[in-house]
């Protein structure tokens, strides 16, 4: 049966960001600039190239620049969620949307993640993996060492077959949630009102063996502090010479 590539995405662009500071205290941090482009319009790039049709892009902070940013966009049609009122957070926020994002799966993306595509594009490569009679969510998942800007203990471990589980608090495991993922409106039902943590989801999908990973071909980026940009310019810059 032939995979069907998602023909819409969520892109997270509402949170404060705060870890990149001072930069975010008059630029929200999807308008930051990596590589001469800000690093939303990489993500939509990235969605527009797979085929995606529609984006809900969800704001709060700031939000006026980033509404502004992306009213000249075509490719794909941006619809805002608007969250000025109340944060939401990456659950909340989600929950909101998924009147605009339909009954169909949708990618998932935050709008700060960067990275380098292998030989067949990652979003390409996640549709490709997505099933939905075994699934509620896969993630493109980068290994935490080699990549650039991370220093943490990751995410998830990851069995042969793709099946994922979180990290517990004194374990480190060798991948890291790439902020992307295509998940299942399934994957919604029963979730709380107001905001809340999407890990929550990704908790209970892993109970019921429906959380799955795939493992990012090419180089990841974090960019998650004003000295990370540096990092993450000087490996664009290598990759394109």
């Amino acid at each position: 049966m032939p995979h069907q590539s998602p023909a819409k995405a969520m892109v997270l662009a509402a949170g404060h960001g705060v870890r990149m500071r001072p930069l975010t205290d008059r630029i929200p941090k999807p308008l930051i600039e990596v590589g001469g482009r800000p690093l939303i319009d990489h993500v939509l790039d990235r969605l527009a190239a797979t085929g995606v049709e529609q984006a809900v892009v969800n704001v709060h902070h700031l939000a006026d620049q980033i509404e502004k940013h992306l009213a000249g966009r075509r490719a794909p049609k941006i619809v805002i969620s608007d969250e000025r009122a109340q944060l939401l957070d990456t659950g909340g926020g989600l929950v909101k949307a998924l009147p605009l994002l339909g009954e169909a799966p949708f990618f998932h993306m935050n709008s700060d993640t960067l990275w380098i595509d292998g030989v067949k594009p990652n979003l390409d490569r996640l549709a490709e993996a997505f099933d939905a009679a075994r699934m509620d969510a896969v993630l493109l998942l980068a290994p935490t060492a080699g990549s650039i800007g991370y220093a943490g203990r990751g995410d998830f471990g990851m069995a042969p077959d793709g099946h994922l589980t979180r990290r517990g608090e004194r374990e480190v495991v060798p991948f890291v949630y790439a902020g992307a993922a295509i998940l299942a409106p399934a994957i919604f039902a029963g979730a709380p009102a107001g905001p809340f943590s999407l890990t929550r989801l990704f908790d209970r999908a892993q109970e019921a063996g429906r959380l799955y990973g795939l493992r990012l071909e090419g180089l990841w980026m974090h960019v998650g502090t004003p000295d990370a940009i540096a990092q993450a310019e000087a490996a664009l810059k290598v990759h394109a010479a």
